[in-house]
């Protein structure tokens, strides 16, 4: 029987989005490096409600502003749900907080300050950074023995990010108290990472590890996402 396992690369390709250059060579050196039989599925955004149920991990990419947020939120919805290893970087995080706070803590007026701009402040449950981390690097502390220091294999990883919004603080007590754990933040405290405990395989990171060295290994986190996939593959 093939196991290949098919991950859904939701995002609106684009040669100007970095990540989106670099992916794929990382993706298929996991294949020859690594010997984890995989293929990858660009999903634009707008398709992106459609045949989630079919993929063995699903990755939400940057490039947002997405085409269609409605559509992304469906399919981050149908990973949570229905435990497909899910993986969001940059927009994805954002999005993934926002899919969330919609249909686990109920905030059916919860806003992504980018997309919607003319929301109240108070629904804002993604906002404008108060200092742009486009071309940012820094240092990301991880929580001991969460699954995001089990993965990376350490506590402190140097991170690179190209974002302009962050989550909202005022809704970070609402989150935890449904479930999402935030488990990693940048020296100040700010969350870079969250992640679902109850989940087989469920992260998002704000800040890009798919940028992370030269582009021809890829971070521990896209090699668990990749693995988290071949063994969904399997259970087919």
């Amino acid at each position: 029987m093939n196991h290949t396992a098919r991950i859904a690369l939701v995002g609106d390709r684009s040669d100007a989005v970095r990540s989106h250059t670099r992916i794929p060579g990382l993706l298929e050196a996991l294949r020859v490096r690594d010997g984890l039989d995989l293929d990858a599925y660009w999903i634009a955004t707008q398709d992106a409600d459609q045949g989630m149920y079919g993929f063995d991990a699903v990755w939400v990419l940057p490039g947002s502003p997405y085409r269609s947020e409605a559509k992304v939120l469906a399919a981050i919805r149908a990973a949570r749900e229905s435990g497909i290893p899910f993986l969001g970087t940059c927009g994805g995080f954002q999005h993934a907080l926002l899919e969330f706070a919609r249909n686990v803590c109920g905030l059916e007026r919860a806003a992504h300050a980018e997309n919607t701009p003319e929301a109240a402040d108070e629904d804002a449950v993604i906002v404008p950074l108060a200092c742009s981390l486009v071309g940012h690097e820094g240092i990301v502390r991880i929580t001991p023995g969460s699954r995001a220091a089990g993965l990376i294999g350490t506590d402190r990883a140097q991170a690179r990010y190209h974002c302009n919004y962050a989550p909202n603080p005022h809704y970070l007590d609402t989150l935890r108290a449904h479930g999402l754990a935030f488990t990693g933040t940048d020296e100040s405290g700010e969350v870079r990472i969250a992640e679902l405990p109850a989940h087989p395989f469920f992260l998002a990171t704000l800040f890009q590890p798919e940028l992370d060295g030269d582009g021809t290994r890829a971070h521990p986190l896209i090699t668990c996402l990749a693995e988290a996939a071949v063994d969904h593959a399997r259970t087919r």
